[in-house]
């Protein structure tokens, strides 16, 4: 095993889901591809470089369905790292996201906490370079 390629999260709508990762977060749509009547693969990540994508999964029950921006209890569910944290975070309050906590600056780099559409915590990281 070697690595971790993409990770399921949880959606209540493809089309609104898609619509908030890249046309809000400016993230790229990977695929989209229709399964069946209710079923899609749908990948976003934060570039069509990255290694890491996310799987936009559609519950397909009421269980699943309760899972919706909860996924992890509370906790920041996701970390994005970023070499321009300044434009992501005008981009974050031209785009009326959530800004849960922070910004703050911390001895090692830059640190917020947004709610994604759904309410799924996510920390947005920068790195200092000479940490």
């Amino acid at each position: 095993m070697k690595r971790i390629a993409s990770i399921a999260i949880v959606i209540d709508d493809y089309d609104r889901a898609i619509d908030f990762y890249t046309n809000k977060l400016k993230f790229d749509l990977l695929e989209d591809t229709v399964l069946n009547e209710t079923k899609r693969w749908v990948k976003v990540a934060p570039s069509s470089e990255s290694d890491f994508s996310l799987l936009l999964a559609k519950a397909a029950n009421e269980e699943q369905l309760s899972r919706v921006g909860n996924q992890t209890g509370g906790r920041v569910f996701l970390f994005l790292h970023t070499d321009q944290f300044d434009e992501d975070l005008k981009n974050l309050e031209e785009q009326k996201i959530p800004i849960v906590r922070g910004p703050v600056k911390e001895e090692w780099g830059r640190v917020l906490v947004f709610a994604d559409l759904y309410g799924n915590l996510w920390d947005l990281i920068e790195v200092s370079q000479a940490s």
